[in-house]
């Protein structure tokens, strides 16, 4: 991207960039304690992921930093290999491979990702935001800032977390966060103040309201338990000496090439849906080279890895956030990487100071954005075939996790294109179709064997002692098995129901022969309108027809 086009929202960035940022710090903790890793891992993948992806990604808004989806693999294979510096190493194999899998052009594999499963996908993610947040909100931070999963790391799930949260309110925390969510709505509202970011001013003004409640020894104040926990370095050498290298004598592991390949793959799948998701968020409709995305993300790998880092992946909690807070361009997620390295360097215990309820607030405006009624209003207008698998992927997705969820609603939404296909055909019926009428079934540019299914259905119903062209004068490409069945229907089936059949525009390499000539009664049909033509390529025409029907 140019100079130019990078700095073209400076202002917008830069805001967008400090709001990414301020949701980033309490995220890249609570993975890192989720995962069982150093806290500080999880900064580092927060930053590589703002600064070094940032720069070399293909994407304007996505925002990458430690994977949230990989907790349950990095915790188990930390548990397993006992040192932090081995698990280290499966980093850096896991980025390796990503890198190839985008040399291989493997990206391209997100042009198959349905946009009903991508929406189902990003509703989901907002309904989990909220869900989570609200115990924050209401000062109950048993569970991690990090945790997405419906089971939780202490046992409890989604659902359980939201009830035990009526037995452990805390006035404080609620206080500091509903004022939060009424700056974040109605703070740009006010005149000539817009230059200042709400969730800023949301932030400054609960670690004001917390500092004076602490003050006064008001029970009101938030205890250090519900702030955010940012390691503080005495020393630059102490900053310095969190880092950390990988073991490259395990590099001959077997063990630990399993997990390499296995947080490549995961990592690669996660980063091109949360990619697919945030173009579809983008108000200018900007398209990101997956191939180029799966490359730069495994660079940042081997580099997180190398330092100490946790692994990343592109997350839609940060990049939706990114773009309600205004962010257009790159520059917004660098902003976020610069931010996460001055401030865990030179500023932790200000960090500190921060509640975690006034985080919680930002979250859950950025949760209800995705979720509105209006988006399950506009999947339920677009028929079963799209809002089905839609509904499944977001059910799937919050009560287990986000693969299997897509996995599930990606099953569901193949089911849903091979019942449409089989539906699309026409279903002949006696009181529209007489005897004697003649029929032209026109097939598609192209034909699958998604279309057998409708194609056998269609010759079945055919009524008997009609005239039917089968035309593939259009057709490009025609499935062996298609060809079989239009063989097979030809030569047995038709002559059963006295059916005459005229083959039209079928190529040599297909080995069926055209008819030489069109019967004369088939001429006058055409001549006096009475030929019945249904074509397999147009799909509105055939839902008319079922509708009929």
């Amino acid at each position: 991207m140019s100079r130019q086009n990078i700095f073209s929202n400076v202002k917008g960035d830069l805001s967008s960039g400090l709001v990414v940022f301020l949701i980033a710090v309490p995220l890249c903790l609570g993975i890192a304690l989720a995962s069982g890793a150093p806290l500080f891992s999880g900064m580092i993948a927060g930053i590589i992921g703002g600064l070094v992806i940032g720069s070399l990604s293909g994407a304007q808004l996505s925002v990458s930093g430690p994977a949230a989806g990989l907790t349950a693999v990095v915790l188990s294979a930390i548990t397993r290999f006992g040192v932090f510096d081995v698990f280290l190493m499966a980093v850096v194999i896991g980025g390796v491979i990503q890198f190839g899998l985008g040399l291989l052009k493997a990206g391209t594999v997100a042009n198959y990702f349905p946009s009903n499963v991508i929406k189902g996908m990003l509703t989901a993610i907002g309904i989990i935001i909220i869900m989570k947040q609200l115990p924050h909100a209401f000062g109950y931070d048993a569970d991690s800032e990090g945790d997405f999963t419906f089971i939780q790391v202490d046992g409890h799930n989604s659902i359980t977390a939201l009830l035990s949260t009526i037995n452990h309110i805390h006035l404080g925390a609620t206080i500091v966060c509903v004022i939060s969510v009424l700056i974040i709505l109605y703070w740009n509202k006010i005149p000539k103040v817009g230059v200042i970011p709400a969730p800023l001013v949301a932030v400054i003004t609960a670690v004001v309201l917390n500092a004076i409640f602490i003050a006064i020894g008001s029970k009101l104040a938030i205890a250090p338990s519900h702030l955010v926990s940012l390691p503080v370095p005495q020393s630059f050498g102490d900053f310095i000496g969190q880092f950390t290298t990988p073991d490259f004598s395990s590099i001959t592991n077997k063990e630990v090439w399993i997990v390499g390949a296995t947080i490549a793959i995961v990592a690669s799948v996660e980063t091109l849906l949360n990619v697919e998701a945030t173009d579809k968020l983008d108000p200018l409709k900007r398209h990101t080279p997956p191939n180029r995305e799966l490359q730069a993300q495994g660079i940042g790998n081997i580099i997180s890895g190398m330092i100490g880092g946790l692994p990343i992946t592109s997350v839609i909690v940060r990049s939706s956030a990114n773009i309600n807070a205004g962010g257009r361009t790159k520059l917004a997620t660098i902003t976020h990487g610069v931010l996460l390295l001055v401030c865990t360097a030179l500023i932790p215990t200000i960090l500190n100071k921060i509640p975690l309820a006034t985080l919680a607030a930002v979250l859950l405006v950025t949760g209800y954005k995705l979720c509105k009624i209006s988006i399950f209003k506009e999947m339920f207008k677009n028929g079963k075939y799209q809002w089905v698998p839609f509904v499944v992927t977001v059910v799937a997705i919050v009560f287990t996790d986000l693969l299997i969820g897509i996995t599930l609603g990606m099953a569901v939404s193949v089911i849903a294109i091979l019942r449409g296909n089989m539906r699309s055909s026409y279903y002949f019926r006696k009181e529209k179709y007489q005897n004697g009428d003649s029929i032209r079934l026109e097939l598609a540019q192209e034909v699958s064997f998604l279309n057998k299914a409708s194609i056998l259905l269609t010759l079945d119903h055919m009524p008997e002692n009609t005239t039917v062209v089968i035309d593939a004068s259009n057709t490009t490409y025609i499935d062996f098995d298609v060809l079989e069945s239009i063989r097979e229907f030809k030569d047995v089936k038709a002559a059963q129901k006295n059916i005459n059949v005229v083959l039209a525009g079928f190529k040599n390499e297909y080995k069926i022969q055209n008819s030489e000539n069109i019967p004369a009664d088939y001429q006058a049909d055409i001549r006096s309108g009475h030929v019945h033509t249904i074509s397999t390529g147009n799909h509105e025409q055939l839902l008319k027809e079922l509708q009929l029907n």
